[in-house]
């Protein structure tokens, strides 16, 4: 079945940066839409940033000019490059796969998502 597994989540002062990366096994990352979702305490999901088969990408508002997504398919791996971090990105973060349902507006319900990494920001 298809595995998922963050890492590179953390604390960091606002302002600052993180790389976050999601390690693909048992399917192949360039075959799926791929994304990060994230969720902070007693808020809904909330889709980030994504990217599609065709390698298109499509960021939330809200992250736009400071997240980068992108993806190694020789590593089958996913990342994502937060830069400019704000306090209100403090949430945990999630990858997610779906073989059908693209885009940042779906990525919330990929039907695949890993463990999570928590990212905190502080003032």
């Amino acid at each position: 079945q298809v595995q998922l597994v963050e890492s590179g989540g953390g604390s960091v002062q606002s302002g600052g940066s993180l790389r976050l990366s999601c390690a693909a096994s048992r399917f192949t990352v360039s075959n799926y839409c791929m994304g990060w979702f994230r969720q902070a305490p007693g808020k809904k999901r909330e889709g980030v940033a994504a990217i599609d088969s065709d390698g298109s990408t499509s960021y939330a508002d809200s992250v736009k000019g400071r997240f980068t997504i992108a993806q190694d398919n020789a590593k089958n791996t996913l990342y994502l490059r937060m830069d400019s971090l704000k306090p209100e990105d403090t949430a945990m973060y999630y990858c997610g796969a779906d073989p059908f349902h693209c885009g940042v507006y779906l990525a919330h319900a990929y039907n695949y998502r890993g463990q999570g990494t928590q990212v905190t920001v502080s003032s």
